[in-house]
């Protein structure tokens, strides 16, 4: 089954857009890593609020896209302007539109 996870990061005020920027910028590397859905929204009431919603063949997928040298640069890049308050949660994705 597919594995899903939704997560939220705080940015530094100011460096939201800077963020989704580096967020986004990885498309076709994770698609070609096994994504199927990678999605980056803005909150319109917190300026500095950013949700990401990904689907992926599985768990394992997720996982080892996190060590792909394009990725690790791109978190390095993105760290200096985030507060480090994460959420996340892990899912199975049992169905829908994919």
């Amino acid at each position: 089954m597919p594995f899903g996870y939704l997560a939220t990061m705080r940015t530094k005020p100011g460096h939201r857009d800077d963020v989704v920027k580096i967020l986004v910028s990885g498309e076709d590397g994770l698609r070609a890593a096994g994504c199927r859905l990678y999605a980056v929204g803005v909150s319109d009431d917190d300026p500095d609020l950013i949700w990401i919603n990904e689907i992926w063949e599985s768990e394992q997928h997720h996982a080892a896209s996190l060590q792909l040298p394009e990725t690790r640069a791109a978190i390095a890049q993105a760290m200096p302007m985030l507060t480090g308050d994460f959420t996340g949660q892990a899912l199975t994705v049992v169905g829908g539109v994919l």
